[in-house]
């Protein structure tokens, strides 16, 4: 074998068992990115909300089945963020108004959750709602102040949270949707208002027929 046929070999196997392990860490080409895998191993695996306990920002608390038979469209903030969390609570609230009156509430509840919550007292969610329109009911900000409780949601929906001692946080955000008996059905892109907004109205429909 000549030297020019030994490279090309040599190329080959190299070039093959780079896309061997390409395609396992892809998912078989499905997920190009940390953050594309996370999104595909959530929507393959539906996770059900955990255990955990509300409070929200009249310092009402209770427990998920507060929303059993519900909708919940749900974001992860917390309210000293001046980079991501208010463009993605503005354009939740631009999905909670294209959502029928009469389906708030009834159908579908929206909740914005505090990762710090030792931060988000029940009165910071109150000043913090009002700048998007949440009435605390149909659409309700609150904290999980059991830090257990709080790690083991964050964990189950893929929610990266990293606290740089200064009181702020590093993370992702995206748009929840749950269905109604408590488990993960949806992660939607929280930049595309009129995506998401489809998407629930779709489900909503769904149900209604």
């Amino acid at each position: 074998m000549n030297t020019i046929h030994r490279n090309l070999l040599s190329t080959t196997i190299v070039l093959l068992f780079g896309l061997g392990l390409f395609f396992n860490g892809t998912d078989g080409f499905k997920a190009f990115t940390a953050e594309e895998a996370r999104l595909l191993k959530l929507q393959e695996e539906k996770p059900e909300v955990p255990d955990l306990v509300l409070e929200d920002s009249k310092g009402y608390s209770y427990t998920w089945d507060e929303f059993q038979g519900k909708y919940v469209f749900i974001t992860f903030f917390y309210t000293a963020c001046t980079t991501i969390c208010p463009q993605l609570e503005t354009n939740m609230a631009k999905v909670y108004r294209e959502v029928p009156r009469e389906s708030l509430g009834k159908d579908i509840v929206f909740l914005s959750i505090s990762f710090a919550p030792d931060q988000d007292t029940p009165a910071a969610l109150t000043k913090y709602k009002a700048y998007f329109g949440s009435d605390g009911e149909t659409w309700r900000m609150a904290r999980i102040t059991n830090e257990g409780e709080l790690n083991a949601l964050l964990e189950a929906f893929g929610v990266i949270v990293i606290p740089d001692n200064n009181g702020n946080f590093t993370h992702n955000s995206a748009f929840y949707l749950v269905e109604r008996e408590g488990r993960l059905q949806e992660v939607l892109d929280y930049r595309d208002v009129d995506g998401a907004a489809a998407v629930v109205d779709s489900y909503l429909k769904m149900e209604a027929n």
